[in-house]
């Protein structure tokens, strides 16, 4: 499919052809649920953790004797009914993460970006390349093209002076094209790709 190019500037620069296997695919809005899951379970810390009664700070001995007290009879100090004492079944460090494969990932990446281009929320930009990286030139060029939440792609690297730029710009981020996820895609209104961003899509989701 063919599809506009522009420069930062919102000037018109010829046209690029979009490969159909890649951004125009049917939806699958179950295997971008699981890829999203997927992503954030393995971002997940982990850390959580609380002490079992044998982690417990506490004397071994009996709290009181056994009988006369007028109290149900007790054992230890750190016995999960006490005060103080250690959790049952409570947390652990652990690693949140699960496996997926690699074919449901990319099948995953390529139906986010076909339904960004099918939402017509896909744009196609000539290069994301700036002479400095000065938040507030960025500004003015993004109030014209009307960019207020977009996420952008870039090849395999990106321009320092861009992402410096970008860096202070609530609702816009900048990724290489190895980044891009179905997560960010989704969480941005509008995806704006570079055209060596295209490229290198392509490659790693043929």
């Amino acid at each position: 499919m063919k599809c506009d190019v522009i420069t930062l500037d919102n000037k018109k620069d010829g046209n690029i052809d979009l490969d159909d296997a890649i951004f125009g695919v049917d939806v699958r809005g179950d295997l971008m649920a699981r890829y999203v899951n997927w992503q954030l379970a393995k971002r997940r810390a982990g850390t959580h953790k609380t002490k079992g009664r044998s982690e417990v700070a506490a004397t071994r001995a009996k709290p009181f004797k056994q009988k006369g007290t007028g109290r149900a009879r007790q054992g230890t100090f750190v016995a999960p009914q006490m005060r103080g004492g250690g959790i049952v079944f409570g947390p652990v460090v652990r690693d949140h993460g699960n496996s997926l494969p690699k074919k449901v990932r990319k099948a995953a990446l390529r139906s986010a970006l076909s339904s960004k281009q099918a939402e017509g929320k896909l744009i196609v930009l000539d290069a994301a390349e700036m002479k400095k990286g000065k938040t507030k030139e960025l500004i003015a060029k993004l109030d014209k093209l009307g960019w207020g939440n977009a996420l952008v792609i870039d090849g395999e690297t990106v321009d320092v002076n861009f992402s410096r730029a970008a860096s202070n710009i609530v609702g816009l981020d900048v990724l290489p094209s190895q980044g891009a996820n179905v997560y960010d895609i989704l969480r941005r209104d509008t995806l704006v790709l570079t055209k060596s961003g295209v490229e290198k899509l392509v490659e790693r989701l043929k």
